[in-house]
């Protein structure tokens, strides 16, 4: 799977993730209702809504001067597969680094232990 480099920039905005959180809880919004909610202005959410229908996670029907917003569940599953097989390959990533570290901790520790063995002074004691 390819990952989508301006779905997830359009992801990557703090306040594009509060819109869809919205439009997933209310089922649609308008820019208007939306803005309500959120510290930013009407015209800033209609931008941003603009991206989001960019990358298709969001699509606008208009009813009369209204722009009605609805989350893609299509593109939104999408995202969520990309999500998760960037999760997994990432995963998979730090199992790796973690074995070579504990690989790396076991010969140091090997090594110690065979140096403090071999810098035991060998002590005899004299007879009286």
């Amino acid at each position: 799977m390819i990952v989508n480099d301006e779905l997830w920039s359009a992801l990557g905005d703090p306040i594009r993730r509060q819109l869809i959180d919205g439009l997933l809880s209310d089922g649609e919004g308008t820019a208007t209702s939306l803005s309500a909610r959120l510290p930013v202005t009407r015209q800033a959410v209609a931008k941003h809504l603009d991206v989001l229908d960019r990358v298709g996670l969001v699509h606008a029907t208009t009813a009369g001067r209204e722009r009605r917003y609805r989350v893609d569940q299509a593109q939104l599953a999408r995202a969520v597969a990309q999500l998760n097989q960037v999760g997994a390959t990432w995963d998979s990533r730090l199992q790796r680094i973690k074995r070579i570290a504990e690989t790396i901790q076991r010969a140091e520790q090997s090594s110690k232990q065979a140096g403090k063995k071999s810098s035991t002074p060998n002590i005899t004691r004299k007879k009286t």
